[in-house]
């Protein structure tokens, strides 16, 4: 698909410091076609309640004046920020006046948007949302675009900023969306009990920084560590990960070290797992730092609990394991099935205790290659060529 005109509802802001699929579809559907990226309006409670942070910055910026709201950031893509606030909405009852107040919203953000574009010369533009189900709700009747396409890459409806209106507003938003693509098949499935157009298009990773063949040294912090380090990246957060199945893991093998990488939220900080004297947390590392201390593990674990969270999500992070060629152990889920050939899945302790010993013993070089092969075909090259196969086949 090329010379097409695409503007992208952004759940998450261009100045996000971590990863962000909308961006990185953003960028790769830039290639061939122009895209506005429209960054999420800042609300009042935002503004003057929270400090400045990466993500708010600029947007606060743009609304004292003190830089433009349009910045292109390459040839074919531009980045909007809105020079006014919308009202905080989230704490009104479900029902007919939280309406009426996003109504009035997204008619604020959507005319905006569109005499932007318009100014851009985009003419019958793709309209792509990334998971925005409240600011973007009523984008389809005010923006009047070629094609509404609604993207489910998550199942936001139980966090709690969300469960509120979610539950009545996404069913309502996928049903008068023309398609939605999902990266999961969990979260199609949802989708196609309202409309019929939805389909699981994938995930895609960027790997550039994962490469097998860049001699990464031992971070200081781990090489102090004694191997074999099984270990985790990320948020350690408990509405996602088993710190109790970790615990037993870990118990169970004091002769192994057992190392979580991340940020941890309130449970795992409070938790027996820093008892056990062959458990180790580093703390928060910088972006740039995960391949390097991902390198310096041995095996590499999703050890998330399944719950309505997590049973349709697709784990980024399994993709950047493998891509280093690393054994990796992850909890059973039917989206986990997807990497079944090259992923140790586990629904219980002592699949995960013996899938550890199978783990430091099968990794051979052949296995360690068809891995990285495997990780490697998850381009967001390929994802956006199968959500491009997805329009064009609406469309005809």
């Amino acid at each position: 698909m090329k010379g097409k005109d695409f503007i992208i509802t952004g759940l998450q802001s261009w100045d996000i410091p971590i990863g962000s699929n909308a961006i990185d579809i953003a960028k790769q559907i830039a290639v061939d076609n122009r895209v506005l990226y429209v960054n999420s309006p800042l609300d009042m409670m935002t503004m003057y309640r929270n400090k400045p942070t990466a993500e708010t910055r600029r947007r606060l910026q743009v609304l004292k004046k003190h830089r433009e709201p349009l910045r292109q950031v390459s040839k074919n893509l531009w980045v909007l920020d809105f020079p006014f606030y919308i009202w905080s909405i989230n704490g009104l009852p479900d029902g007919f006046l939280f309406d009426v107040f996003n109504k009035t919203n997204n008619r604020k953000i959507f005319k905006y948007t569109k005499k932007v574009a318009d100014e851009l010369g985009f003419q019958n533009p793709v309209h792509f949302i990334d998971n925005d189900i409240y600011r973007s709700f009523y984008s389809k009747e005010i923006l009047k675009p070629a094609l509404s396409v609604y993207y489910r890459r998550d199942n936001v409806q139980p966090y709690a900023y969300w469960k509120k209106h979610a539950v009545r507003l996404e069913p309502k938003l996928i049903r008068k969306s023309d398609l939605v693509v999902c990266n999961s098949p969990q979260l199609a499935a949802y989708a196609a009990n309202f409309n019929q157009q939805s389909n699981d298009v994938g995930q895609g990773v960027d790997l550039s920084a994962y490469d097998p063949a860049i001699p990464f040294s031992i971070p200081a912090d781990l090489k102090k560590i004694p191997s074999p380090r099984i270990g985790y990246i990320g948020d350690i957060n408990s509405m996602r990960l088993d710190a109790n199945l970790i615990y037993e893991l870990a118990k169970s093998k004091p002769s192994y070290s057992f190392v979580l990488i991340g940020p941890e939220d309130k449970v795992f900080t409070s938790h027996q797992l820093h008892s056990l004297k062959n458990v180790y947390f580093t703390g928060s590392i910088a972006k740039n730092k995960v391949p390097e201390y991902m390198s310096a593990l041995d095996v590499c674990l999703n050890p998330q609990l399944v719950n309505e969270i997590t049973i349709g999500n697709y784990p980024r992070k399994v993709d950047e394991y493998l891509a280093l060629g690393k054994p990796v152990i992850a909890t059973r889920t039917k989206t986990m099935e997807l990497f079944s050939d090259h992923v140790y899945l586990c629904s219980s302790l002592k699949e995960y205790d013996a899938a550890v010993e199978k783990a430091l013993k099968e990794n051979t070089e052949e296995n360690r290659n068809g891995r990285i092969r495997f990780a490697r075909s998850h381009s967001w090259e390929n994802n956006v060529h199968a959500i491009y196969n997805q329009i064009e086949k609406y469309l005809k």
